[in-house]
């Protein structure tokens, strides 16, 4: 958690479980592995938005994640659902994830992670508006 700058942002790290901290950790990592790893990314900007952390990159679409007590079993990665992100997602990974209509995809604290296909989406998203005149995103 010292490694988060924005105070609001660890405060919502450590208004989580430690089960579900742990999994939004990873999370929040593999994101920022990707933003740096893919060429044409630029600086990640980590915020919040609706109170779940989030992160924004220039050219790219946000991408959130959160729990909410409501579904204590499960956690989430939030995409705008004014994208064709979470459909072309459904479209190359319906084996690989469940989804929660045009906007998330959803992980069961039981669940392994498909780390390569998230990784995948994570990237599409962050590259989003380079990307959105593609088929398929150009996945």
């Amino acid at each position: 958690m010292d490694d988060i700058e924005n105070p609001d942002v660890a405060r919502a790290y450590q208004s989580y479980p430690e089960d579900v901290r742990r999994r939004l950790m990873f999370l929040r990592q593999l994101i920022i592995d990707v933003a740096s790893e893919t060429p044409g990314i630029g600086a990640i900007e980590e915020t919040l938005k609706w109170g779940e952390p989030s992160y924004l990159v220039t050219g790219g679409s946000t991408v959130r994640i959160g729990w909410k007590k409501t579904k204590p079993s499960h956690y989430a990665m939030y995409f705008n659902c004014n994208t064709k992100l979470v459909d072309t997602f459904r479209e190359i990974y319906s084996e690989s994830f469940k989804f929660d209509g045009n906007r998330a995809i959803v992980f069961n604290k039981e669940d392994g992670i498909p780390s390569q296909a998230l990784r995948h989406c994570v990237a599409l998203s962050l590259q989003y508006h380079k990307l959105k005149h593609l088929p398929l995103l150009g996945a």
